[in-house]
C-alpha cells in the first residue's frame, strides 16, 4: 500500500499514464476500503481532465520524480539550478533528452524480464494520433508544442522509435540466454510491440 502523503494543490504525475501530464490535486477524501483507511484523490490533468484515483492503488509521483522509468526530462532540467551534477543534467541538449529511452527499459541492473516489459509498454505510443501523448511523457512538459514545432516532434519521434526498435532487438538477443523470458514478458504487450518483434526476427 502506498504511504506517500499528498496535499490539495500539489502537482503529481501518474506513473502508468505519463501522457496525462502533470496534474494538480483538487480534492482528497478519507475512506475505508476492505476495512483499511484509504484516500480517494481527485486530480485535474491537462490532457485527461479530472480523474479520481485511490491512494493505495494509483502510482502517483510528486513532480520531482521523473516519468517513464526514471530518466530526467526536459521539464526536470528546466526546474533545477545550473550548478553541481543537476546542472550537468540541465546542460543536456533537448533533442538528446527527447530521443532517450527510459532507465527502466535500459538499466542493465534491472532484471531482463522487467526491461522487456518496460520496453513493450513504450510501444503504446506507436500510432500517428499518439504523437502529443508521447511528447508529453517524454519531455515532462504539459504542452510540448510550446517548445517544439510538430515537425520537430515528428523528427524526434522517428529517432526515438529507431532507438526503441534497436533496443528491443538487443533485449531479444539477450533473452535467448533466458528461455521463456521473452514469452512471459510479451504477454499483454501492445499489438505494435508484437509486430515489432516479428519484424526484428525476420532480419536476424
Amino acid at each position: 500500500m502506498q504511504t506517500t502523503s499528498f496535499k490539495i494543490g500539489e502537482k503529481v504525475r501518474h506513473a502508468k499514464r505519463p501522457e496525462w501530464g502533470v496534474g494538480a490535486i483538487t480534492k482528497i477524501e478519507v475512506i475505508t476500503r476492505d476495512g483499511r483507511p484509504d484516500r480517494r484523490i481527485w486530480i485535474r490533468f491537462p490532457t485527461a481532465g479530472e480523474k479520481s484515483v485511490l491512494s493505495s492503488m494509483a502510482e502517483l509521483e510528486h513532480v520531482e520524480a521523473a516519468p517513464m522509468g526514471g530518466a530526467p526530462t526536459l521539464a526536470d532540467a528546466h526546474a533545477r539550478a545550473d550548478s553541481g551534477w543537476l546542472g550537468e543534467i540541465a546542460k543536456r541538449k533537448p533533442e538528446d533528452m527527447m530521443v532517450a529511452l527510459p532507465d527502466g527499459a535500459t538499466d542493465p541492473f534491472v532484471p531482463l524480464r522487467r526491461r522487456l516489459e518496460q520496453t513493450f509498454a513504450l510501444y503504446r505510443f506507436d500510432a500517428p494520433n499518439k504523437l502529443i501523448e508521447w511528447a508529453i511523457a517524454q519531455s515532462g512538459l504539459n504542452d510540448p508544442m510550446s517548445r517544439f514545432s510538430r515537425h520537430d516532434l515528428e523528427a524526434f519521434f522517428k529517432r526515438w522509435k529507431f532507438a526503441l526498435d534497436a533496443h528491443l532487438g538487443k533485449l531479444m538477443q539477450d533473452a535467448r540466454r533466458e528461455p521463456g523470458t521473452l514469452e512471459d514478458a510479451s504477454r499483454g504487450a501492445p499489438p505494435s510491440a508484437v509486430a515489432a518483434m516479428r519484424r526484428i526476427s525476420q532480419y536476424r
